[in-house]
């Protein structure tokens, strides 16, 4: 069982997103890169000790790196924010993967997070090798009047109970994610809600969530896509899965015979999950030539993220790191940390590293 394994070692780091938000993210595992976009409710130092969610993070690391990270005024990030838009949120993600120094990485969608990754994809096409939608959405149903009458109940709810010591209140949520939950399972989902936002940040960031709609961009996404959903699940209608395989180009859709909204352990849909997804992410991916701007070709520079292209555009100008790190209000040792992605990603290695990857920078141009 997944909980008897021991916790893989994980690296917390934060960034900054462009309003200034400090975004805690973590990283752990080893392989191609799998990016989880953040959900409504997490805490990266809590997840590992989770009977809901433990089991999802071995199975994200088995053969990949992972990098997810608690969504804004959740967790880890930085809590005192208002700003829940849709911009915001894509925002940090970019902030995200750029921090880390990722090229082309799986993106995983969980929950609220479908919005956030279609318009990601669509702006950056090149950076996404596949996509999965778990449990998640486009944000283009319409609610009809009793959907929306319950909407304006569960906000009551997390006004009323959410800080609360009992968890009366926040049971209800609990029910809608994981109703087949043991006990133990539905205890720490109930303390997560109140241990990971406030009642004021949680009613807000769900206000925002629900208006944000990306169903227009789903005929620009042209990549592999998988799409997971239990038929029973309570917080998204198994109809968001069949909109979001009609609407994606070449979408498979696999449906879970299950009510939980978060696939258990002991759930008889994890296993399917589980080998579904394995599939998936380990089916090749055409990759483009690699061909630069002006015939050359870019050997490898196709992978860096736009940030490591700038600082390495920078160091072509001669600068040193402490002069790049000022010029683009980082740390010093984020600059080598981003340097020493590109010199793995381009395959260089030694003292000599810098100025060959200068080098085939200026080549490529």
């Amino acid at each position: 069982m997944a909980a008897n394994a021991p916790a893989p070692r994980q690296q917390i780091r934060f960034c900054r997103s462009v309003d200034g938000t400090q975004i805690a993210y973590a990283v752990h595992g080893s392989g191609p890169p799998l990016v989880v976009d953040s959900c409504w409710l997490s805490h990266l130092q809590h997840d590992w000790s989770s009977p809901v969610w433990r089991h999802h993070l071995l199975e994200w690391g088995r053969e990949h790196t992972v990098v997810r990270f608690d969504e804004r005024g959740h967790g880890l990030s930085d809590r005192d924010v208002t700003d829940h838009g849709l911009e915001v949120r894509v925002a940090d993600l970019e902030a995200v993967v750029d921090d880390a120094g990722l090229g082309r990485f799986d993106l995983l969608a969980m929950a609220q997070g479908g919005p956030v990754a279609i318009t990601y994809t669509a702006r950056h096409p090149q950076r996404v090798s596949r996509l999965v939608f778990y449990g998640s959405y486009s944000g283009q149903q319409s609610k009809d009047p009793a959907e929306a009458a319950m909407d304006d109940t569960l906000d009551a709810l997390i006004a009323v109970g959410w800080a609360r010591p009992d968890s009366t209140f926040r049971r209800v949520f609990t029910s809608l994610m994981i109703p087949g939950a043991s006990e133990e399972q539905r205890v720490w989902l109930d303390e997560l809600q109140r241990t990971s936002t406030s009642a004021e940040t949680a009613r807000e960031s769900r206000r925002q969530r629900l208006v944000a709609d990306a169903s227009h961009l789903l005929a620009q996404l042209d990549v592999p896509t998988l799409v997971i959903h239990s038929r029973g699940d309570r917080m998204n209608d198994f109809s968001e899965a069949r909109y979001l395989t009609a609407h994606v180009a070449g979408a498979r859709l696999v449906a879970l015979e299950s009510e939980n909204h978060i696939v258990l352990e002991d759930d008889d849909a994890w296993p399917v999950y589980r080998a579904e997804l394995r599939r998936f992410l380990a089916e090749p991916v055409p990759v483009g030539g690699g061909t630069a701007p002006g015939g050359g070709r870019s050997e490898g520079l196709e992978d860096l993220s736009p940030r490591e292209r700038e600082i390495l555009a920078l160091a072509a100008q001669g600068r040193d790191n402490d002069e790049i790190a000022r010029s683009l209000v980082l740390s010093t040792r984020t600059v080598e940390r981003h340097l020493s992605n590109v010199y793995a990603k381009l395959d260089l290695h030694g003292k000599s590293a810098r100025t060959a990857a200068v080098a085939r920078l200026l080549t490529a141009r």
